[in-house]
């Protein structure tokens, strides 16, 4: 039977690209056995996935949160759904412990806005609000 790999890809902008260099890194568990190639990315492929990151945080951005709740909640039922097969890759705890990790945040994302935003005393006759806003754009440079 002839083995044939499949070539390692990158995750960028929705869509999996091969890196400009071509290249792979073996990546082994901690008994050293090979679990899957990584690729090696050029500062090219590195840019452009920040690019595709900036443009894809103002769309998340403007979601509601709990919209954005709903999602997280949808990623972590699914990789749950999907749990024997990721654990033969990187073990069943670290499954379980990442499906926690994001139901926890999933949580945790209409909630930013009540914890951090609030109403504050002020001696003078007006309103004083702190809200919650993204502050950075591109680069994570402050407008």
């Amino acid at each position: 039977m002839l083995r044939i790999t499949k070539t390692p890809k990158c995750y960028v902008g929705g869509s999996f690209i091969r890196s400009e260099s071509g290249r792979v890194i073996p990546f082994a568990d901690t008994s050293g056995n090979f679990l899957c190639n990584i690729p090696l990315c050029t500062k090219k492929d590195l840019r452009n996935a920040v690019e595709a990151a900036a443009k894809a945080g103002t769309v998340w951005a403007k979601r509601t949160p709990y919209n954005r709740a709903q999602i997280l909640y949808r990623l972590a039922e699914m990789l749950e759904a999907r749990t024997e097969e990721m654990a033969a890759s990187v073990g069943y705890e670290e499954v379980r412990a990442t499906v926690g990790r994001i139901v926890h945040y999933a949580g945790w994302a209409d909630k930013y806005e009540q914890i951090l935003g609030c109403v504050n005393p002020v001696a003078t006759p007006h309103f004083n609000f702190s809200v919650t806003e993204p502050v950075g754009d591109r680069c994570g440079k402050l407008r």
